[in-house]
C-alpha cells in the first residue's frame, strides 16, 4: 500500500470510529511502528488527525463537531428535499452565494445546471465540481477550514467587498429559540454575516436536527433572515420569518 493510500485509509478510519489505538491501526494497515509514526506525523501536520499517547483522534472528536463526510451522510432525504425546494424558488438570471456546508451544497449541485445563474460560493466541495457548471461562478479566496472544506479568512472577505447577491443561501450548525443561528467556528461567522449584509434574499438553510446542536457562536438573529427552509415545522414561530417545510 503506498503512503498516500494508508494515509487515506488512516483518516477514512477515523472517521468512523474517531479513536483508535496505535497498535490497532498497525493490524489493520500491516505496517510497522516506524512507518505508522511517519504517516501520523505527517497526517498531524497537515491538521488531519491529533496524537494522543499510546493513539490517535480524529479532529472532530476534539473539538465535538463531527467531519463534512460525517455530516454529509446524516439527514441525508431531508437535506435533498430542502435544497429541491430552495432551488425550484430561485428567479432566473439571479446572482446566488452559496454558503459552504452541506445541506447548501445539495442545493448548489441543483443551481449548478442553470446557465442563466451567478454563483457564489466559498466551499470548496461545491468549487470542486466546476466541470459541471453551467451557471457562471465565481469563488472567493481564503484560507480552508478543515472540517467544512469553507474558505475564510481575511482573503475571504477582502474578495467579498465588491460583491453583492440577490440570495445568499446561508448554512447553520445550531438553531436556538432565543439566541437565534448559530456556527461552530468563528472564522466561518464573518463570511457569513457579510453575505447577510450584501444579499437581498436572505435565505437559511437547516434540517431538524439542528435545533438539538449546540454551537460555539450565534452569527445572525432570526429577524436577520427573509426566509428559513427546513424538513419539520419549527418548535415556534418568528413574526417576519417565512417559513418552508412540507
Amino acid at each position: 500500500m503506498f503512503a498516500h493510500e494508508r494515509h487515506e485509509k488512516i483518516v477514512s478510519l477515523l472517521e468512523r470510529h474517531r479513536r483508535m489505538e496505535v497498535h490497532a491501526l498497525m493490524d489493520i494497515l500491516g505496517v510497522s511502528a516506524a512507518t505508522l509514526r511517519r504517516d501520523l506525523t505527517y497526517l498531524g501536520q497537515k491538521d488531519r488527525v491529533v496524537r494522543v499517547h499510546g493513539g490517535v483522534f480524529h479532529p472532530s472528536a476534539m473539538t465535538g463537531e463531527p467531519s463534512f463526510g460525517q455530516k454529509a451522510s446524516m439527514s441525508v432525504k431531508a437535506k435533498r428535499a430542502i435544497s429541491e425546494a430552495v432551488a425550484a424558488s430561485i428567479d432566473q438570471r439571479a446572482t446566488v452565494f452559496i454558503d459552504s456546508g452541506t445541506t447548501c451544497l445539495e442545493a448548489g449541485r441543483l443551481l449548478r445546471s442553470r446557465a442563466d445563474l451567478t454563483i457564489i460560493t466559498n466551499s470548496l466541495p461545491l468549487i470542486a465540481s466546476y466541470e459541471q457548471f453551467r451557471a457562471r461562478l465565481i469563488v472567493l479566496g481564503g484560507e480552508m477550514r478543515n472540517v467544512s472544506g469553507a474558505l475564510v479568512g481575511d482573503l475571504a472577505l477582502a474578495a467579498l467587498n465588491r460583491l453583492r447577491a440577490d440570495v445568499a443561501l446561508i448554512g447553520a450548525s445550531g438553531l436556538h429559540e432565543h439566541d437565534g443561528v448559530g456556527t461552530t467556528e468563528l472564522l466561518e461567522t464573518a463570511v457569513k454575516r457579510e453575505w447577510l449584509a450584501r444579499s437581498r434574499r436572505k435565505i437559511l438553510l437547516a434540517d431538524a436536527s439542528k435545533w438539538t446542536q449546540t454551537t460555539l457562536v450565534s452569527f445572525a438573529r432570526w429577524d436577520e433572515f427573509n426566509e428559513f427552509y427546513t424538513d419539520k415545522k419549527p418548535p415556534f414561530r418568528r413574526s417576519g420569518l417565512k417559513i418552508h417545510h412540507p
